[in-house]
């Protein structure tokens, strides 16, 4: 995958349209979850995502700096579409973010709101709960977050 990072003014319409459509496909349609995706944070984020080579969008999520959903970095809208699943492409872009994070930014702090299903899923990655389950949008969410180290691998 040829994976990219931009930010909201960098992102091309049609970038911008195949996230937005990717995110409501799979957390309004999908999930059965109406909620209120356009919430101004993508203004301040960077978009990390990747196109197939048959031009379909592959995976998305964005990242934020602190101050907008989090006092820390924060990641958050971790998509891949359905016919992308299972070939370990969400770890490849949690990798990146973290990448992004860390010897990019040199962030020491990452924050996620995860869905309580995928506690598993993250704390593969380092991430550890930091809040008990609570519902957001009718879902079950826990708090998370990866205290980071200079040097890469070093979050695992």
């Amino acid at each position: 995958m040829d994976w990219k990072i931009k930010t909201f003014n960098e992102l091309t319409a049609n970038e911008l349209y195949d996230i937005l459509r990717q995110r409501c496909d799979i957390f309004v349609v999908e999930q059965a979850c109406p909620y209120p995706d356009i919430d101004g944070a993508d203004l301040k984020a960077w978009q990390l995502f990747a196109y197939a080579e048959n031009g379909e969008l592959a995976a998305s999520m964005r990242l934020m700096p602190a101050g907008v959903t989090y006092d820390a970095f924060a990641m958050g809208r971790v998509a891949v579409a359905n016919s992308f699943r299972g070939r370990g492409i969400a770890r490849e872009m949690m990798e990146k973010a973290i990448d992004f994070a860390r010897n990019g930014l040199g962030e020491k702090l990452i924050k996620i709101g995860a869905q309580e299903y995928l506690l598993s899923f993250y704390s593969s990655l380092g991430f550890r709960p930091i809040s008990e389950v609570y519902l957001e949008d009718g879902i079950p969410h826990v708090d998370m977050e990866l205290r980071l180290s200079s040097g890469k691998g070093s979050h695992l």
